[in-house]
C-alpha cells in the first residue's frame, strides 16, 4: 500500500515477463517471502519445465561449458551470490545490478559503443568492463554505463559469452516491464480489487514468528538507544579552565551514561540470546488465535489477471502489426485503442460460412490505410468464430 501512503496488509504479485514487456507468468502472494525465494522455488522450476531446448542449444550447450540455456533478468532485490552459483549448474545465466559497486572506474576506461534496444533502434553507450570475484569466490563479468552526468551503474551477469552491448541492452529492457505495468494500471485496471471478501490463508504456509519479531524490535529498539547514549558519551567535553565542580559533573555524567550503555548490551544480549533460540517462521496453523490472518480471496483475482494478461498480447501482436504502416510507431497502441472502439457491423453469411466484421471509418485516411492493413493481416490467420464454423472476415467500410 505504498501508493497509497496507507499501512495495511496487502499482497505482493510477481510477474515475469520478456525482453519486451510481454507477460508470461503471474505469480500472487499473500505472504512475501522475498524475491530470491520466489525465484529459487516457483520462477526457474516454471521456466526449466516450460522453456523449449532447441537441437541447436543441446549442441551448444554440451559442446562450450561456459554456454547458458537462458537468461533471467531482475533487479537489486535478487542479488545473492549463493544464487548466482546456484544458476551455474542448471546452465541459467543471471543478470542484475551490482549491490554494492566498488569505487568508481577510471573514465579512460569507457569506450562509445552502439547499442540496440528491443524496439530495433540503437543509441550510443559508454560502456567498459572488467572481471570481478564476489565474496564465495564465483567470477562474474562487471559492466558499467557512464552516464553524462558522470555516474557510473554497475551491471553483474554470468552469461560469458553474449557481447558487452548486448548485454547492457538486455538489463536496461527491463525498463520494458515497468512501462507494462504503468499501462496495465492506466488501461487495464491492474490493480483494481477485483471482489470482495476474504479467506483463510493455507495452515502450510509460513510466516514469520510474531515473538521472534517481537524480540527482534525490541532489539532495533535498543541498539538505536545504546547508539543515541553512545554519542552523549562522546560529545561530553570539559572546557579548558574548569572547576572541581564542573570535573565532578563531568564524571558523574560519564558514569551514568557507561553505566546505563552497559546496561543496554546485556539487555541486548539477553534478547538476542532469546531470539536465537524462538523460530524465525512458523505455519500459520501454528499461530495463535489472535495472531491469525486472512487474505484477499485470490481465484477471481487469478482468473481476470490471466486474461487481462492475454489481452495484453494479442493487443500487443496488433500493434507490431500497424506499426509497420505508421510514420510514428509510437501512435500503435492508441490507434489499437482507438479501433477497439470503433463501432463494427457483424454480417453473417452462412452460403460462403463468413462471419464479415465491417470496421466502420477511422478519424484519419492513413490510420485506415493502417487498420486495412491489419485486416488482411487478420484475414490471412484464417480464424474461425468459436461455436460456429465461419470463418472470419475483416474488413474497413460503412453502410
Amino acid at each position: 500500500m505504498s501508493r497509497e501512503r496507507l499501512r495495511l496488509r496487502a499482497t505482493t504479485d510477481y510477474w515475469v515477463n520478456a525482453l519486451d514487456g510481454q507477460p508470461f507468468l503471474y505469480l500472487n502472494k499473500e505472504v512475501d517471502p522475498g524475491l530470491i525465494a520466489v525465484l529459487q522455488q516457483e520462477v526457474i522450476p516454471w521456466l526449466e519445465q516450460l522453456v523449449p531446448k532447441s537441437p541447436e542449444q543441446e549442441r551448444r550447450l554440451a559442446a562450450d561449458p561456459r554456454a547458458h540455456w537462458f537468461t533471467v533478468v531482475f533487479d537489486r532485490e535478487g542479488y545473492s551470490p549463493k544464487f548466482f552459483r546456484d544458476m551455474l549448474p542448471k546452465r541459467i545465466a543471471i543478470l542484475t545490478y551490482r549491490k554494492f559497486p566498488e569505487e568508481d572506474w577510471p573514465v579512460g576506461e569507457f569506450t562509445a559503443q552502439g547499442v540496440q534496444l528491443v524496439r530495433g533502434e540503437t543509441v550510443t553507450l559508454k560502456l567498459a568492463e572488467r572481471g570481478v570475484r564476489l565474496s564465495n569466490g564465483l567470477w562474474l563479468r562487471e559492466i558499467r554505463k557512464l552516464a553524462q552526468c558522470g555516474h557510473q551503474t554497475a551491471l553483474l551477469t554470468t552469461d560469458y559469452l553474449t557481447p558487452t552491448s548486448e548485454v547492457a541492452a538486455s538489463l536496461f529492457a527491463r525498463w520494458c516491464q515497468e512501462n507494462f505495468f504503468r499501462y496495465m494500471r492506466e488501461h487495464y485496471s491492474l490493480d483494481r480489487l477485483v471482489e470482495y471478501g476474504t479467506e483463510l490463508v493455507p495452515d502450510t504456509v509460513k510466516v514469520v514468528n510474531p515473538a521472534w519479531r517481537r524480540l527482534d524490535s525490541q532489539i532495533r529498539s535498543n541498539n538505536g538507544q545504546r547508539q543515541r547514549l553512545r554519542a552523549q558519551f562522546g560529545a561530553l567535553t570539559l572546557s579548558q579552565d574548569f572547576s572541581e565542580k564542573e570535573l565532578q559533573s563531568y564524571e558523574q555524567r560519564k558514569g551514568q551514561l557507561r553505566e546505563q550503555i552497559e546496561h543496554l548490551e546485556q539487555e541486548i544480549d539477553q534478547l538476542k540470546a532469546r531470539r536465537k533460540a524462538t523460530e524465525h517462521h512458523i505455519a500459520v496453523s501454528s499461530l495463535p488465535e489472535e495472531e491469525r490472518f486472512t487474505r484477499l480471496r485470490s481465484e477471481r483475482k487469478y482468473f481476470v489477471d490471466t486474461i487481462k494478461m492475454i489481452a495484453y498480447r494479442a493487443e500487443t501482436s496488433l500493434v507490431s502489426v500497424l506499426r509497420e504502416h505508421l510514420s510514428r510507431g509510437d501512435d500503435a497502441r492508441a490507434l489499437v485503442r482507438q479501433i477497439f472502439k470503433t463501432p463494427a457491423d457483424l454480417l453473417p453469411d452462412l452460403s460462403t460460412k463468413t462471419l464479415t466484421v465491417r470496421i466502420h471509418h477511422l478519424t484519419q485516411a492513413a490510420h485506415d490505410h493502417a487498420l486495412e492493413q491489419l485486416c488482411i493481416a487478420l484475414n490471412e490467420t484464417q480464424t474461425i468464430f468459436p461455436g460456429t464454423d465461419l470463418a472470419l472476415v475483416f474488413k474497413v467500410g460503412s453502410c
